[in-house]
């Protein structure tokens, strides 16, 4: 059964094997609390969720990851090509779309945990997800019979389309962004649920799958950064993102498919998880602000007792349970478990913070990484040229072939010497990530120096539409260990979001980290901007002149590579005094 389920997944052979070997593992016929099956009826732990389930999930990724890379990964290229804009400027139009496209998951999390749950809002995301890959071929089409792809006389630069396709071109972008915003936060999360916490072996198959849905989203990537890249490049860009649009109509075939096999879970609180949120904060300020007496006592004979190790933490979130009298409110109003849930996600912002100069990191990799190579020799073989995008494969394939041996053999090892199912804490692997991004910023630094370098000594500097004289392999080292920090803080940093939310909140939970990375595009963004102001006055040339021999990217990547040590000092500060979400009980008396 896990090979026609593989099958039906359009996963690759080695993934059939997976999920075969993986399902195997899987025992029992219980009953899983709090999920039921596609009828309706109590969700039985054989045959529904675990890996059955999973591989389906991880299927949609691997195309859905496809469809979007196929777009995002070489969208520097046509925006500097095809559009005519300049390096800066199309720079910051690459990061604000991925900044955008990882913020609205908040809004595509909020829908799901309020109103449609996270099955129907994938569905609905999907379609608004191929409307925008439909539209945006048509621009390209258009754009192409329209015949603006021409050289400006006086300045050799491409000339800018028509308004209406740069309208059209940039409202489509948008729309796929929106589909992310309500495909991304519910996908992972969906997979997870599929999961029982509360059963040790697939618990443990919980932390597996969040590695094992990362390696085949850069899958997803590596595939289309060989396919979409090349095609886009080589041959037409119509095909280029209509190819794209194709596998996102497969991805929403494949999570179809597998309807019949999800654990669908049963919302155990009838009020809306996020009204119950903001009436708590609500609450919380009104009290204090009137300086309610402060003392709450989480045990009576009415409502029950609860312990809690983080008692002291946020303390003012407790007057949200009193009256203005200083009575206890009705606990069907505002609840011990209302304000431990908000209590929960308050503890999450210190991580959120600090995180934020990773992903600044974590979004160079698709814009000045790029640009760099495309200066660089890269013929592969005898009349065989790398397209710059292309180089991001490197991310990838360090990636697959690192997820399996972190998984298969670092987490069995390490689980032998700590105990912990998950072989190191999360927070332990986010650090290492972290550690090793610092480490790419520094490497980047390097190679770009000796770029310059060698375009100054062959008296190349002037000319910026000659190939230098250094290989491409020479980034081989930052594309490297950017994958290898992926995968310890990126997948540390999901499950982090995962785990450490309510339970009805684990769409805002994997929201959160979609955010992260969101707001690190913005940030790249903004500091490009001023960077870019700041350092072009006075007759000088800016860090990121569209000349990459006279810019000084090195001085930008040593910058960026302070600005993680820092934010990497203030991680370690606050991951030693996070006190992990234990799910609590109440006992009522």
């Amino acid at each position: 059964m896990g090979r026609a389920i593989s099958n039906l997944s359009g996963s690759s052979p080695s993934n059939n094997n997976l999920c075969s070997t993986l399902l195997m593992e899987q025992e029992g016929n219980s009953i899983i609390e709090g999920t039921v099956d596609h009828r309706g009826q109590p969700a039985q732990r054989s045959s529904s969720g675990g890996w059955r389930s999973a591989c389906f999930i991880i299927g949609v990724e691997m195309t859905e990851r496809f469809a979007y890379y196929g777009i995002s990964l070489n969208l520097i290229t046509y925006l500097t090509g095809h559009l005519g804009q300049s390096t800066a400027a199309a720079a910051v139009n690459v990061n604000v779309l991925a900044g955008t496209a990882t913020l609205l998951p908040l809004l595509g999390a909020f829908v799901a945990d309020s109103f449609l749950g996270r099955f129907r809002t994938i569905i609905a995301a999907s379609v608004i997800y191929v409307l925008g890959l439909g539209l945006l071929t048509l621009s390209a089409v258009l754009n192409s019979v329209d015949g603006s792809d021409c050289k400006n006389t006086k300045t050799l630069k491409p000339c800018s389309p028509p308004w209406y396709l740069v309208l059209l071109f940039f409202c489509s972008l948008y729309l796929i962004a929106v589909g992310v915003g309500g495909h991304k936060p519910c996908v992972q999360a969906f997979g997870a649920d599929q999961f029982d916490p509360q059963d040790p072996k697939e618990n443990k198959a919980k932390s597996s799958f969040f590695n094992w849905w990362y390696f085949g989203l850069s899958v997803g990537a590596l595939t289309t950064l060989i396919v979409s890249v090349y095609i886009q490049d080589n041959l037409s860009w119509s095909l280029g993102f209509g190819i794209p649009c194709c596998a996102m109509i497969v991805s929403l075939l494949v999570f179809l498919l597998g309807s019949r096999t999800y654990r669908y879970t049963i919302r155990k609180n009838d009020k809306n998880p996020f009204t119950r949120i903001f009436r708590v904060v609500g609450r919380a300020i009104k009290r204090n602000w009137q300086n309610t007496t402060p003392a709450v006592e989480f045990a009576n004979e009415e409502h029950g007792s609860m312990s809690f190790q983080n008692s002291k933490q946020f303390k003012f979130l407790d007057k949200a349970l009193l009256r203005p009298d200083g009575s206890m409110e009705d606990q069907n109003d505002c609840s011990i478990r209302d304000v431990e849930e908000t209590r929960a996600l308050l503890r999450l912002a210190p991580i959120w913070v600090t995180g934020l100069a990773y992903a600044v990191v974590f979004a160079q990799t698709s814009t000045f990484f790029t640009k760099q190579g495309a200066t660089m020799e890269r013929t592969f073989v005898s009349g065989l040229q790398i397209p710059a995008a292309s180089l991001q494969s490197f991310i990838g394939v360090a990636i697959i072939l690192f997820v399996p041996l972190y998984d298969r053999i670092f987490v069995p090892i390490s689980r032998s010497v700590t105990g912990k199912h998950s072989g190191i804490t999360i927070l332990q692997r986010i650090g290492a990530g972290m550690v090793l991004s610092i480490l790419s910023m520094v490497t980047a630094a390097l190679v770009e120096k000796k770029r310059l370098g060698t375009a100054e000594k062959y008296g190349l500097v002037d000319q910026p539409n000659v190939t230098l004289p250094i290989s491409v392999w020479w980034l081989i080292p930052q594309y490297v260990l950017c994958g290898l920090a992926d995968v310890l803080a990126i997948v540390g940093l999901q499950e982090f979001f995962y785990d450490e939310v309510p339970e009805e909140l684990r769409s805002l939970g994997m929201a959160f980290y979609h955010s992260l990375i969101g707001v690190g595009s913005f940030l790249s963004s903004f500091l490009v901007s001023v960077i870019n102001k700041a350092t072009a006055g006075g007759g000088r040339e800016s860090w990121f002149a569209n000349n990459l021999n006279r810019a000084h990217l090195d001085y930008f990547y040593w910058f960026l590579a302070g600005l993680s040590a820092v934010g990497f000092s203030a991680y370690l500060h606050f991951a030693n005094k996070h006190i992990h979400n234990r799910k609590y009980k109440v006992d009522v008396l």
